[in-house]
C-alpha cells in the first residue's frame, strides 16, 4: 500500500509520493517550481506533455490533503525570444505577451490548472543582480570583462547525462576559464534591451534566471522540480548549484519530475527537426481529454514516439473509462487501489487498469484526479 493511505482507505495519514523509487514524504505543504516556456513559438505536444504531467503531480497531492504551492516562470529574457521578435519586427515584451497568450488558452484547453505563482524573468533581472553579487561573495562565481560566470567545478559531475535528448545545448562563454562556466550576467550586445549592474549594462543568464525566480518565490528549496527531460543539464543542475551555492541548503530540490522526450519517427520534438505536433492542431480533431490521456498514458519519464492512431486508441480508451465511471459499484477500496497507484511514482497506467476494471467510484476518482472528467 502506497504512504500516506491507511489500510481503510481513509484520509490521508502523512502522505507520500513516491518518484524514481524515492519517498517524498510531505507535511501539510509542497512547494513545487515548473520550469516554463520561452514564449516565441506555438505550444507542442513536447512542451505540452511536461505542463499536463506537472498538474497531475499537484492534483494527486492535492487530492490525499497536501497544500501546493506552484511556481511555473516565464523566460521572456532570452536570446531565442530576441531572435524571433526581431524577425517578426516587434519588441521583445509585445512578442512574448502573444506567446504566454497562445500557450495559456493551449494549456486551459488541455485543463492544465495555473500554477499559484508565474514570475516572469523581466521583473526579477534585480534578483539576478543579487544572485550574481552573492556568488561572486561565496567565490562561486567570477567577474570577467562584464560578464558574471558560476564555475563549473560547482556542478555535481553525477548529475550529468550522455543522452543528448536530456541535455539542453549552451554555447560556452569566450575568455571563460572553463568551457562550462555559466552565464549568471553577461554584457549585452548592441540593440538587446539591457538592465544596469556593477558590471555593466547587461542581462541575465538563463540558468540564473529561473534560479532568481524560485529563490524569490519559494524560498531556499523545493519539495519538486519539473520540466522536460532536456533540462535535466546543464539547466537544471546548474540552477540547482547556484540556489545551493547562496543558500547552504542541500539540496534545492528534494526530488525531480524530468519528463520524457516525446519524438516523432525516433527523433526528439523540435522545431529545428521541423516534426512539430501542434497542440492547437489537435485539438481542431480530438478532444482534449484525448490529448491529455495520450500523454499520461504511460510512463512519465521515458522517451515515446508518437505514432499515427494514437490519439484515436485515446479517445476509445476514454469512452471505456466513461462507461465505467457510469457503473454502479460500491467501490471505497477500489478508489483507495487508485490512489496508491498514482502515490506510486504516478503510475497513471496502472491506476486506469483499476479505474476501467472496478469502474464505478474508482473510475470517476481516477478520471476526477486526471484531469480527464
Amino acid at each position: 500500500m502506497a504512504p500516506g493511505l491507511p489500510p481503510d482507505g481513509g484520509g490521508p495519514v502523512s502522505p507520500s509520493l513516491r518518484l524514481s523509487g524515492e519517498a517524498l514524504p510531505l507535511v501539510g505543504r509542497a512547494r513545487a517550481y515548473v520550469c516554463g516556456i520561452t514564449p516565441y513559438d506555438t505550444t507542442h505536444l513536447g512542451h505540452a506533455a511536461t505542463f499536463v504531467w506537472a498538474d497531475v503531480a499537484t492534483r494527486v497531492l492535492r487530492r490525499v490533503g497536501i497544500e501546493v504551492v506552484s511556481c511555473r516562470n516565464v523566460t521572456d529574457v532570452d536570446d531565442v525570444l530576441d531572435a524571433a521578435a526581431e524577425r517578426a519586427g516587434a519588441r521583445y515584451d509585445s512578442f512574448a505577451a502573444v506567446g504566454q497568450f497562445r500557450f495559456d488558452r493551449d494549456m486551459a484547453a488541455l485543463g492544465v490548472r495555473p500554477p499559484t505563482h508565474e514570475p516572469r524573468a523581466h521583473n526579477h533581472v534585480d534578483g539576478v543582480v543579487a544572485l550574481a553579487a552573492a556568488l561572486l561573495e561565496r567565490g562561486a562565481a567570477y567577474e570577467r570583462d562584464g560578464a558574471v560566470l558560476f564555475r563549473a567545478d560547482r556542478l555535481p559531475a553525477a548529475e550529468t547525462s550522455p543522452d543528448p535528448d536530456e541535455t539542453s545545448a549552451e554555447t560556452p562563454w569566450a575568455g571563460a576559464d572553463d568551457p562550462g562556466d555559466a552565464l549568471v550576467w553577461r554584457p549585452a550586445a548592441p540593440g538587446e534591451a539591457a538592465w544596469p549592474s556593477p558590471w555593466g549594462d547587461g542581462r541575465p543568464g538563463w540558468h540564473a534566471e529561473c534560479a532568481a525566480m524560485a529563490l524569490t518565490v519559494l524560498g531556499p528549496a523545493v519539495d519538486l522540480h519539473v520540466g522536460g527531460a532536456d533540462l535535466r543539464h546543464p539547466h537544471h543542475t546548474t540552477q540547482a548549484a547556484m540556489a545551493e551555492a547562496v543558500t547552504g541548503v542541500h539540496p534545492f530540490a528534494r526530488a525531480r519530475l524530468h519528463v520524457g522526450t516525446v519524438r516523432v519517427g525516433g527523433q526528439k520534438m523540435a522545431k529545428s527537426a521541423g516534426n512539430l505536433v501542434l497542440v492547437g492542431e489537435l485539438l481542431e480533431t480530438h478532444s482534449a481529454a484525448a490529448v491529455r490521456l495520450l500523454l499520461l498514458d504511460r510512463a512519465w519519464a521515458g522517451a515515446w514516439d508518437v505514432e499515427r492512431g494514437a490519439l484515436d486508441a485515446a479517445e476509445a480508451r476514454l469512452e471505456r473509462l466513461y462507461a465505467a465511471a457510469a457503473r454502479h459499484v460500491d467501490g471505497d477500496a477500489a478508489s483507495a487501489a487508485v490512489l496508491e497507484r498514482l502515490l506510486d511514482d504516478l503510475d497513471v497506467p496502472g491506476a486506469l487498469a483499476v479505474a476501467e476494471t472496478e469502474g464505478g467510484e474508482a473510475a470517476r476518482t481516477a478520471l476526477a484526479v486526471l484531469g480527464l472528467a
